[in-house]
């Protein structure tokens, strides 16, 4: 397999899936290879995070601690009743020595026996008869706790059984044999090269939260640790970034710090690459970038003869005329101007002075355009944000040519107000009607050879 990896140069067509909460279950396919004549080489699979969901034994455990909940209440149930009933019984005592002792003195002196104490008797035996209730009471909790006690043996039994299960195991080498695959799977990944986009898988839903329009992000600079998730909620002067410490954080609307930017921003074509915040500047065509360790902004720029302030938008408006993208080749900006008639035009930028290092006129109008994105130095245009859209335009900036396309996606909200794909994930992350979704892509790799 190594020797395939190394030595060989294949095309891949590659689906990357289950990367976030809602993937489908099962094992997936990160990478599948063929020689030129379609035989099958190396694949990749990894399980779905959730797939130990069906190891029966799960099943197992989670039957066995409702038992235990239930065993325990019913306990607890029963302990109450029988304090309350024994605080009644010694509180009954005294009454119970008194009618004790009337019975004695008469059955040892039946002349003592009147009318009235006879009366008097019958009156202290009625207040006894709820002892009636009481005794019958502990009669059936003793079935209860007889009950009880056979169900805590089968409980014995099963967690004895699934312990010797268990036993059979190593689980702390299995657990090391899955960070070792891991690595490797990383490795086996970091070997795919630069790919076309063939499809868009259905929209996971990560959260439902803000307006209509915003962004959201993680830092898409390869390779990264950091699981920061930021937030940008509206288009329009807005100065409030959120910082989420991790993706289960942001889902949950949790553990979060704010940032207030200085400047406020334009549209929803932010991005962050490598721990800094770049944005449109609000009424200009300036872009700005931001850092979020020292909370400051680092660096200011005009990009030179853009269309700022609904100049030329997508076709939902929203001030998006500058669109900042990352993909596996560092950072763009997309945009237009008067000279080149409305054009979309597509520049590579420096991110460390924001200086445009090249530029291309796609030719694409972009007031025509729901949405874009770059892929592997390929900007791929949409042709709506609204139901129906689809991926329609590519410009491959390698070849200065360009070609339509048809690849179709669930546009489940209806109105996307930002896409943007992020290399280290591989994925699409989506603005749509106040719901941040994320899309898997599948690409047409080729896997670069060592040799």
């Amino acid at each position: 397999m190594h020797a395939a990896w190394d030595l060989m140069m294949l095309l891949c067509a590659v689906c990357v899936q289950g990367l976030y909460p809602g993937a489908e279950e099962g094992w997936q396919v990160y990478s599948t290879a063929s020689d030129p004549d379609g035989r099958c080489v190396c694949t990749v699979v990894a399980p779905a995070r959730n797939l130990c969901k069906r190891d029966p034994r799960i099943r197992q455990l989670r039957s066995l601690t409702e038992q235990v909940q239930n065993v325990s209440q019913s306990m607890e149930v029963v302990d109450l009743r029988t304090s309350r009933d024994l605080q009644y019984v010694q509180d009954s005592e005294p009454l119970l020595r008194g009618v004790d002792g009337r019975l004695h003195t008469f059955v040892s002196n039946p002349r003592s026996l009147t009318s009235k104490g006879l009366q008097e008797l019958k009156g202290q035996m009625s207040q006894l008869r709820p002892l009636f209730t009481v005794v019958e009471q502990y009669r059936l909790d003793l079935q209860t706790l007889g009950t009880l006690r056979m169900e805590l043996l089968n409980l014995s039994i099963i967690l004895t059984a699934i312990q010797e299960e268990i036993g059979a195991y190593d689980y702390e080498e299995l657990q090391q044999r899955v960070l070792l695959l891991e690595t490797r799977l990383h490795s086996c990944m970091n070997k795919l090269g630069c790919g076309r986009l063939t499809a868009v898988s259905n929209p996971i839903t990560v959260r439902a939260s803000g307006s209509r329009f915003g962004s959201w992000m993680t830092d898409a600079m390869i390779p990264s640790s950091d699981s920061r998730v930021w937030s940008m909620d509206g288009y329009y002067k807005g100065r409030r970034v959120l910082e989420y410490r991790t993706m289960g954080d942001f889902t949950k609307g949790q553990n979060f710090v704010q940032h207030l930017l200085p400047h406020p921003w334009a549209g929803t074509g932010h991005v962050v690459y490598n721990g800094s915040l770049y944005y449109n500047k609000h009424q200009s065509n300036i872009l700005v970038q931001y850092s979020f360790h020292s909370r400051s902004v680092l660096l200011q720029r005009s990009l030179s003869g853009a269309g700022y302030n609904n100049t030329f938008p997508y076709s939902w408006g929203g001030s998006s005329d500058i669109d900042l993208m990352v993909d596996e080749l560092g950072l763009w900006a997309v945009y237009t101007s008067i000279p080149n008639a409305g054009n979309i035009m597509v520049s590579r930028l420096d991110p460390r002075s924001l200086d445009v290092l090249q530029s291309w006129d796609t030719g694409f109008p972009k007031r025509s355009a729901g949405e874009a994105f770059m892929i592997c130095g390929t900007l791929y245009v949409t042709n709506s944000h609204l139901a129906g859209a689809k991926v329609h335009f590519a410009y491959h900036t390698n070849t200065s040519t360009y070609e339509y396309t048809d690849i179709p996606f669930h546009n489940q909200y209806s109105h996307i107000s930002m896409m943007d794909y992020n290399p280290r994930e591989r994925a699409l992350y989506t603005w749509n009607n106040g719901h941040q979704v994320l899309y898997n892509v599948t690409l047409f790799h080729v896997i670069r050879s060592d040799g």
